[in-house]
């Protein structure tokens, strides 16, 4: 078989993406505090770009020509005493000072100051560690410190250094301890890791260390500051019928009534499930509105905009710009300032692009769910992406983009944008309602039942369909009522 090489020629078309392109999508796509992130970023690392100062009033920060310059007020002349008078004006003017028209005040308050700034820039490291934050103890770090100031055995002391770093961030002991005991590696028996562990439960927080939550309560129980002695008997007895709701089985059984034990199940609702995680960094990241809307003043309408006045406004240094055109400049520094200003450019046009993008969404969606605006979640209306893509001219992928990990402050709180985008169903009368709004009304019917005789999932269905939701499957009920984390009619019911 014969082989060649042979040189052709071949059309054909290919979608290829720019980086302008990308660095756009990119834009779109973060949240605001996201963005402030990447414009300090791009700041300091693009020489020619430059943030607008914001514009002072005139005479808001400055003092006026009348105090700066020397008055010659009664207040401020020189005192002079003099022996042909009796000076009584000075020491009029000594008796005023320190006091105004309501009595007193600080005369060096009532002083206008200009502050002096130091020539030097701002140290960036001091001003990186000031600006971060103490990293906090993690709930490891805090047992072992506790440990340490237990008084026992040697032995005993390195078993619960072992069983400490098999404790989880929940507080909970995440292996069987006859696992941890290796005659060839350590010298401690498995009696003395039962009695670290017991040593261990008296740290804090209050039950950490159990394994499993029926320990972890009757560690946090017996150390509790009042008298629980009939919940730990309860909790040690019949923990089952208890997770089973089974309480009149467990009345019968302990030989008291229904509401002592339903006050005693009120009384370990003090009790936490998950002791360790009061201790160690909290991952609550902070949620910034991107979209603000706002009724009109006649309430006839709402106006929508952008929570964009932490953005700060940028623009190309004009030195650099012209530096970039002068022909005298080696090419090599010409080029690297015109690709810096490219690059701010690419950036300052997403800002844009993105600002554009955002309210033609923002403002579509309040547009299609204004009866949201005015009543509430009952009358959320199914939006597909497709609908609002069509009606703002772009694709549904850039509104996709456009809403992820975006807020919206409106009167009912600081709700997610996504949020308002999806499927639905048609009610009796008509109308369009979302799944959100169904499941709205379907926590309006659990929490209106009598809580003795507890609504199972067809009687759910059933008071939906009474309220105009239309027709529901019993399925669809159950699958919903697991997402709101609603227990089945069983554990719901109140004896």
């Amino acid at each position: 078989m014969k082989m060649s090489m042979s040189v052709g020629m071949r059309l054909e078309q290919r979608m290829k993406l720019a980086p302008r392109m990308i660095q756009s999508m990119e834009v779109l796509q973060l949240p605001l505090l996201a963005l402030q992130e990447k414009i300090e970023a791009e700041l300091n690392s693009n020489p020619v770009l430059e943030q607008v100062e914001p514009t002072v009033e005139d005479g808001a920060d400055t003092i006026s020509q009348n105090e700066s310059e020397p008055s010659e007020n009664f207040d401020e002349r020189e005192l002079v005493v003099q022996d042909d008078s009796n000076n009584a004006e000075d020491f009029q003017r000594l008796d005023n000072i320190g006091y105004d028209e309501d009595g007193y005040n600080d005369y060096m308050g009532r002083a206008n100051y200009q502050i002096r700034r130091g020539s030097g820039d701002p140290d960036k490291k001091l001003e990186a560690i000031a600006n971060t934050a103490a990293l906090e103890r993690s709930l490891n770090d805090l047992l072992i410190e506790q440990w340490r100031l237990i008084e026992a055995d040697d032995l005993i002391k390195e078993a619960g250094d072992q069983i400490i770093n098999y404790i989880d961030e929940k507080g909970y002991l995440t292996v069987r301890l006859e696992q941890l005991h290796n005659k060839d590696k350590h010298k401690f028996t498995t009696e003395h890791l039962y009695k670290a562990l017991e040593l261990i439960h008296r740290l804090e927080p209050s039950g950490v260390g159990a394994r499993d939550v029926q320990e972890c309560f009757l560690i946090q129980m017996s150390q509790f500051a009042e008298d629980m002695s009939f919940e730990i008997r309860m909790v040690s007895d019949h923990w089952e019928e208890l997770l089973e709701n089974r309480l009149p089985q467990i009345a019968k059984k302990m030989k008291c009534t229904l509401d002592q034990l339903n006050a005693a199940i009120t009384h370990m609702s003090k009790l936490d499930t998950s002791p360790g995680l009061l201790v160690g960094r909290s991952n609550n990241y902070p949620i910034t509105a991107d979209v603000i809307v706002e009724p009109n003043e006649d309430n006839t309408g709402y106006i929508v905009q952008l929570a964009d006045a932490r953005i700060p406004a940028l623009r190309v240094n004009d030195f650099y710009s012209v530096m970039s055109k002068n022909r005298k400049i080696d090419t090599k520094t010409r080029e690297f300032l015109q690709q810096n200003i490219r690059s701010a450019q690419w950036l300052m046009d997403a800002i844009e692009q993105r600002k554009s993008t955002l309210l033609k969404v923002a403002s579509a969606v309040v547009k299609h769910q204004v009866e949201f605006f005015d009543k509430g979640r009952l009358f959320l209306k199914p939006l597909p992406m497709a609908v609002v893509a069509d009606e703002v001219g772009v694709h549904i992928a850039t509104v996709s983009r456009a809403v992820a990990a975006k807020y919206i402050q409106c009167s009912a709180g600081v709700l997610p944008l996504r949020g308002f985008f999806s499927g639905g169903m048609e009610s009796d009368d008509g109308r369009q309602q979302s799944w959100d709004a169904v499941r709205e009304k379907m926590k309006l019917v659990i929490d209106a039942e009598d809580k003795s005789k507890p609504l199972n999932d067809d009687d759910i269905r059933l008071k939906l369909e009474e309220m105009g939701a239309g027709k529901i499957a019993r399925r669809t009920v159950a699958k919903y009522r697991k997402l709101m984390n609603i227990p089945t009619a069983r554990f719901r019911k109140k004896y």
